[in-house]
């Protein structure tokens, strides 16, 4: 049984978190810098973004847990490291930093950073707080944590699952940050979850790859793919369950209850996209095949003219046809189905390809909730996929406008 709980990255046993300012933001209220500690030394995995741009924390990160193995993470937010000549340099003093402060190697230390590309990041006010940021660690320091991670997010993301595996209790929680620079290819974001579940490093990444191919890769906010996307896991063994080696039922129980955690997360994500006022979700079934239904979903839920037209409670069902019949997907367009439904109820525009007589103020009332789901069948065989993504608003080119300055 898989349950999902209160709770964020310290709900597993043996992690403790924090957030602190240090002083890389100008905003004196916002943390920006985080922590988290395992206890003892664990298992690690790591998925990064695809873009060929990446932020140096990622180099030193994949050298860092090459062995599998990490107890510690630290992340600052307001300058993402990226494009700097001095950029591992600084991202290896960090892991010495940190490292230093909590008496662990600077080789087990995961280092990330998020916030404007192509800016020197300046290692002074790091070298001030991370001592005061060690100090001040707890079981309760999720929430610091998610907070100090945060850029133009507007809400908190942090969540819990549990679930049973060979007679022990073994959860997982996390938190992570993402509003804009999203796109599915990796996905666009930072996020860092543990585990006290007792898994092999190679299980544990294959684990990770799974979830995120079905949550975080399946998120678009704008098109764009960041340069500093990184999920990172951390499995501490303390649950106490046999160790999860090989594939079998215990294997196929914890990659459930990561993917159901990241789906949670990457919900989250998807609805607090920059700017945005609705989550979208696209829901693929009846596809050739499983590529064909993520390919679907990913078209559709990433078109600006279909997020255009949610943000105005418009039912121009005619775009979602369209983003399918570009997305590339082996589809008979002529077999197409579309409905529209959130909590006002569920309303079918579109059969066989063809529009069907609707009533525009039913749709409309539909449509001005804030989670939508876009319902698309193929016909044309069992497959189904899930795409999470947002509406597109005039606050996004706003908060675009002037990201920077």
């Amino acid at each position: 049984m898989i349950a999902t709980i209160s709770g964020g990255v310290t709900t597993a046993k043996g992690f403790k978190a924090s957030g602190i300012h240090c002083g890389i933001r100008k905003n004196k209220e916002k943390p920006d810098l985080a922590m988290i500690l395992a206890e003892k030394e664990c298992a690690a995995a790591a998925v990064y973004t695809q873009n060929l741009v990446k932020g140096a924390p990622i180099a030193v990160t994949r050298k860092n847990i090459a062995d599998g193995k990490a107890r510690a993470v630290i992340c600052n937010s307001g300058n993402a490291n990226t494009c700097n000549a001095d950029g591992e340099e600084k991202a290896w003093k960090m892991c010495e930093l940190a490292a230093q402060a909590l008496k662990i190697a600077p080789e087990d230390v995961i280092v990330a950073s998020t916030g404007v590309i192509g800016e020197i990041l300046p290692i002074e006010p790091i070298v001030r707080a991370v001592g005061p940021l060690a100090a001040q660690l707890s079981a309760d320091g999720s929430s610091l944590a998610a907070r100090a991670i945060m850029t133009t997010d507007t809400m908190l993301k942090e969540a819990a699952v549990e679930a049973d595996i060979d007679g022990k209790k073994v959860r997982i929680g996390g938190i992570a940050k993402g509003s804009g620079m999203i796109h599915p290819n990796m996905a666009t974001m930072l996020c860092f979850l543990t585990t006290d579940a007792a898994i092999s490093p190679e299980m544990l990444d294959k684990a990770l790859h799974h979830a995120v191919d079905e949550s975080f890769n399946m998120v678009s906010i704008d098109g764009d793919t960041s340069t500093n996307d990184m999920v990172s896991i951390l499995a501490s063994g303390m649950a106490e369950n046999p160790e999860i080696s090989e594939p079998g039922e215990a294997y196929a129980i914890f990659v459930d209850a990561l993917r159901l955690l990241c789906i949670r997360l990457a919900r989250m994500v998807a609805k607090d996209g920059e700017g945005a006022t609705k989550l979208l979700v696209c829901r693929v079934t009846g596809a050739k095949d499983h590529a064909a239904a993520v390919t679907v979903s990913k078209a559709v839920i990433a078109s600006s003219l279909v997020k255009a037209a949610m943000f105005g409670s418009d039912a121009n069902w005619g775009r979602v046809l369209c983003a399918i019949g570009y997305s590339g997907a082996p589809v008979d367009v002529s077999g197409v189905d579309v409905a529209f439904r959130s909590e006002a109820g569920a309303l079918q525009v579109c059969q066989d390809g063809a529009g069907i007589p609707f009533d525009e103020d039913v749709a409309k009332k539909i449509l001005s909730e804030d989670e939508i789901d876009i319902l698309v069948t193929l016909h044309d065989g069992e497959a189904r996929a899930a795409a999470f993504g947002c509406d597109l608003t005039y606050d996004y080119v706003k908060i675009n406008g002037d990201y920077r300055t």
